[in-house]
Parts: structure tokens; C-alpha cells; sequence
């Protein structure tokens, strides 16, 4: 799939992660629905990614294997800082929890709360998760066509990515996979010639909002 093809509406867009930017800039663009599953985990690895969705989220985010890290981050809801309810300016922050079974991690999902361990809050966690991932299925199997968008990723990955998504969607659909360079200082499209797949060569910086620009420039929501 060239860049040409791939600038058109599309019923439904959603972010196959590595970070939060690529869901961050669907909320600047006004490109994205809903919230999905990816949105808002570390997912280093498309190989990952793409085991995750062979096996329909099977097993994702399990309580029995999930541990948490040393690092701290912000608490986040939907891409924004939480604040206390108390009225404190401070923001809540949150344990990181990794996925040990797809080498996930949540950095904004469990608050650090007084004398609480962190598996306090995953009960509501695992519900808004599950909701998510339905939503994502259901959309994804049933619109007339979808784009995902993905940071980071290699030529057999997104091979294996194009395999995985054409037993599960139904309809038509691209991928926009965004691979950084180090050093690289402009956009260059990789001739990667797979069907469903623009691979786009970008600089090193997920959080550059001109990269986004150029990438999703022509791309919209279809309104039906």
C-alpha cells in the first residue's frame, strides 16, 4: 500500500500503540472513536502486538501474571493528568504494572493510593479493559473498512501484522506504521510493498507533531 492509497476516510482508525502518542495525536487529529485497548500501554514490540491479537487478547493483562515495576508515572484518564478529589494541585501518580505474558506495561492505570497495594484498583481496571476490548472487536470485525496506526515496527513484523488482521477484520483495511530512524531527519515512505501496509521512515520522536501532521495528512473519518 503506497501513501496515496492509504489517504482516504475510513469508518473507524484506531492506534496499535508502542506508546500513548499515536492515540494522542488521533485525539489531535479528531481521528479516533473510542478508546482501545492499546491506547494508553507501552508495547515495545510489534512481534507482541501481533501475538496479542492471534490470540484474540486471550489471557491479556491477567491479574496472576502482572507484577509491578519500580517507576512511577502520572495517573492519566483518557490522555489527561488526574487530580486528587481533595482539591490538592498535585497529580496522582500511578505504578507501573507490566504484562508478563505479552511484555506490556501500564505506566497510567493504577493509582498510588495510602496504604493500598496496587492490585486495590484492578477490578475496575480489568471491566474498563474488557469493555475496550469488545468495542475493539466488534468494530474492527464489522466496519466496512479501519485503519490501524502503529509506532515502531519492522518489515517481518508488519508481514506478520498484515497475516494476523486478515483473519479478524472483515473488511477493508490499512496500516500505517510510523518506524523511526535514528539520525533520520526527514520522511521517506519505505518500499515494503505489503498490500495493507504504509511504512513511513520518521525521526526518532514519537511526541513531534509535525511527523503526525505529514502522516495523517489526508486521512479522515468517514461520517457513515
Amino acid at each position: 500500500m503506497i501513501r496515496q492509497e492509504m489517504q482516504k476516510p475510513y469508518h473507524v482508525i484506531v492506534s496499535l500503540g508502542c506508546s500513548c502518542s499515536p492515540a494522542l495525536q488521533l485525539i489531535r487529529h479528531k481521528l479516533r472513536r473510542f478508546s482501545a485497548p492499546l491506547d494508553w500501554i507501552v508495547s515495545p514490540r510489534l512481534s507482541d502486538v501481533n501475538r496479542l491479537l492471534s490470540n484474540r487478547f486471550a489471557g491479556y493483562m491477567e491479574l496472576p501474571h502482572m507484577q509491578m515495576e519500580q517507576e512511577t508515572d502520572l495517573l492519566l484518564e483518557e490522555g489527561t493528568v488526574v487530580l486528587p478529589k481533595t482539591g490538592v494541585a498535585q497529580p496522582v501518580r500511578s505504578y507501573f504494572v507490566k504484562d508478563t505474558m505479552y511484555n506490556f506495561l501500564s505506566v497510567h492505570d493504577f493509582p498510588i493510593l495510602p496504604d493500598q497495594p496496587w492490585q486495590a484498583t484492578y477490578p475496575a481496571f480489568k471491566a474498563k479493559l474488557t469493555h475496550r476490548i469488545e468495542r475493539f472487536m466488534n468494530y474492527i470485525g464489522n466496519s466496512p473498512s479501519v485503519l490501524f496506526v502503529r509506532w515502531a515496527g519492522d518489515y517481518a513484523e508488519a508481514y506478520a501484522l498484515q497475516n494476523v488482521l486478515s483473519g479478524i477484520v472483515q473488511g477493508s483495511y490499512g496500516v500505517l506504521l510510523l518506524r523511526p530512524e535514528a539520525g533520520a531527519t526527514e520522511i521517506t515512505e519505505l518500499p515494503w510493498g505489503l498490500q495493507n501496509v504504509c511504512a513511513l521512515e520518521v525521526p526518532d520522536d514519537p511526541n513531534d507533531n509535525d511527523i503526525w501532521d505529514y502522516a495523517f495528512a489526508g486521512i479522515s473519518i468517514s461520517m457513515i
